[in-house]
C-alpha cells in the first residue's frame, strides 16, 4: 500500500501486442511496428526486473523479505548490474538474431516440387481452378521451407536464453522432436542385397528374355486389330450375311497373321540357349510359367482392344463410324416385314463379338511346342468384356432401329387395309348392295 514506485508498480505486466486485423496503410503500419517494438521492449524490461528480482529474494533472509517491495534506486548494486547485464545480452541476442534472419537461406530445389506434384493424381490438376489451388499449395511449401531453414539455421547459429517468457515474445512453434523409440543401429545392406538376390531368383518378369518377349508384342500388335470396320460405313450398306461373311474372314487372316510373325519370332527366341541364361534348372517349370502367362496378357489385350473397338464403332453419341446395313420391306402372304428381320440383324452384330473371341483360341505353349505337347495358351476373353459388349451392343441397335420401326409402323397403318382383307371384305359388301351404275363409277 505504499505510494512508492517500486519495481512492481514501475512496470505494467507483459502481454503479446494486439494482432491487426483491418487493412493499414504503409505509414499505419509503420508507426504500429514501432508502438509494437516499444511494448516488446517494455516487456523485455519487465522480464529482466523479474529475473533481477528472484536472484536479490533468493540471497535476502527470511526477515527481509517481508520488505521486498523497494524501490529501483534502493536496489543493491549487484542486483543493478544483473539487470543492466541481461538487458545488454538480450539486445544482442535480438541484434544477432535478426542478422540471421535477414541473410538469404538456399533456396529449395525445384525437382523436389516437381517430384510432389507428380505424386497427385492428374485428374486433381486439371481446370483452372485447381491449377491456381496448386500454385498457392507451392507457394505454401516454399513459404514453410524457407521458414524451417531460417529456424534451423537460427538455432545452429545463437544459444537462445534460458528465459521461458522469451517465447512469447518470438511467437514461434516449437521445433518438431526427434522420433523416440526408433532403433537406427541396425544395417540394412545385408537384408538388401539378400532380397535383391531373392526377388532376381524368383521374380522371373525380370529376366532380360521378358523384356524381349514385351518388345516382340508391342511391335506386333500395337496398331494391329483382329476385326476393323472403321471404313465400312464408306462401303455402303452391307448384309446380314456378308458381315458374319467378313469377319470369319477378317479372324481368319489376322490369325494367320500373327503365328507367321509374332509366334514365330517368339519360337526363333525359345531356340536359342541364351533365352534361359541364369535360369536354373529348378526353376524351369516357373519360368515357362511365366512366359505363358505374358504372353495370354498379349493376345488378351489384342481380342479386348478390338473388342472395344468393334463395339465403339455403335456409340449413340459419334455416329459417323456408325455402319450401314441394307433391310428390304418384303409382302409376303398377306404379310409385310423386314428381310432380314431385327432379330437377325442383332444376331449377326452379335456374331462379330464372339467371332473375336474365337480367334487364337489354339496357341502352344513354348514347353508343349519343344515338347510336342497339347497345352494352350489362355488367350480367352474375360466373361465380363464379353458380357459388357454384347450389353452394350444391345442397347445401341435398340436406339439405331427406331427409324426403321417408325417407318415399318407407317406403312402399316397407311396400307395395311389392302393386305389384311379390309379392302377385299369392303368390295364384297359394295358388289352384294348392287349400286347403280353411277356409283359403280
Amino acid at each position: 500500500t505504499s505510494n512508492k514506485r517500486t519495481l512492481r508498480t514501475l512496470f505494467r505486466p507483459a502481454v503479446l501486442a494486439p494482432p491487426v486485423i483491418s487493412e493499414t496503410s504503409p505509414s499505419q503500419k509503420k508507426l504500429l511496428a514501432y508502438h509494437r517494438g516499444k511494448e516488446q521492449q517494455e516487456m523485455i524490461n519487465q522480464l529482466l526486473i523479474d529475473r533481477a528480482l528472484e536472484v536479490y529474494y533468493i540471497t535476502m533472509d527470511e526477515t527481509d523479505k517481508e520488505d521486498a517491495a523497494l524501490p529501483i534506486t534502493d536496489l543493491p548494486s549487484t542486483v543493478r548490474k544483473y539487470f543492466f547485464f541481461s538487458l545488454a545480452y538480450l539486445a544482442d541476442y535480438f541484434f544477432l538474431k535478426k542478422c540471421v534472419q535477414s541473410n538469404p537461406v538456399v533456396p529449395i530445389q525445384q525437382q523436389w516440387l516437381r517430384s510432389m506434384l507428380a505424386m497427385v493424381p492428374q485428374s486433381l490438376m486439371e481446370g483452372r481452378d485447381r491449377e491456381l489451388l496448386t500454385e498457392d499449395l507451392l507457394k505454401e511449401v516454399i513459404r514453410d521451407y524457407e521458414t524451417s531453414m531460417q529456424r534451423c539455421v537460427l538455432r545452429r547459429a545463437l544459444i537462445k536464453p534460458d528465459i521461458p517468457e522469451l517465447d512469447q515474445l518470438e511467437e514461434e512453434a516449437p521445433l518438431p522432436l526427434l522420433p523416440l523409440g526408433l532403433d537406427f543401429s541396425s544395417t540394412w545392406h545385408d537384408s538388401y542385397i539378400k532380397a535383391k538376390n531373392q526377388i532376381i531368383s524368383t521374380l522371373h518378369i525380370l529376366h532380360p528374355t521378358m523384356k524381349t518377349l514385351l518388345d516382340f508384342g508391342y511391335t506386333a500388335f500395337f496398331n494391329f486389330l483382329v476385326v476393323d470396320f472403321s471404313s465400312s460405313r464408306l462401303k455402303g450398306p452391307v448384309d446380314c450375311k456378308s458381315l458374319k461373311t467378313d469377319a470369319s474372314l477378317s479372324c481368319s487372316k489376322a490369325e494367320e497373321e500373327i503365328m507367321s510373325t509374332w509366334y514365330q519370332r517368339v519360337i526363333s527366341l525359345f531356340s536359342q540357349s541364351e533365352a534361359l541364361d541364369g535360369v536354373k534348372l529348378d526353376q524351369l517349370e516357373l519360368f515357362y510359367k511365366c512366359v505363358a502367362v505374358l504372353l495370354s496378357n498379349q493376345l488378351k489385350e489384342l481380342l479386348q482392344r478390338t473388342t472395344e473397338g468393334f463395339v465403339k464403332l455403335f456409340d449413340p453419341e459419334d455416329r459417323s463410324h456408325l455402319p450401314l446395313f441394307k433391310m428390304d420391306l418384303t409382302f409376303d402372304e398377306n404379310r409385310m416385314e423386314f428381310y432380314p428381320s431385327l432379330q437377325d440383324l442383332e444376331e449377326a452384330i452379335l456374331f462379330v463379338v464372339d467371332c473375336i473371341g474365337q480367334t487364337l483360341q489354339n496357341v502352344h505353349t513354348i514347353p508343349a511346342l519343344l515338347t510336342g505337347g497339347t497345352a494352350t495358351l489362355d488367350a480367352e476373353l474375360p466373361p465380363h468384356t464379353v458380357q459388357w459388349a454384347k450389353s452394350t451392343l444391345k442397347k445401341s441397335i435398340t436406339d439405331n432401329l427406331q427409324g426403321p420401326k417408325e417407318h415399318f409402323k407407317g406403312y402399316v397403318e397407311s396400307y395395311g387395309w389392302l393386305v389384311d382383307g379390309t379392302a377385299e371384305e369392303r368390295i364384297s359388301r359394295f358388289i352384294a348392295e348392287q349400286p347403280s351404275f353411277d356409283e359403280y363409277t
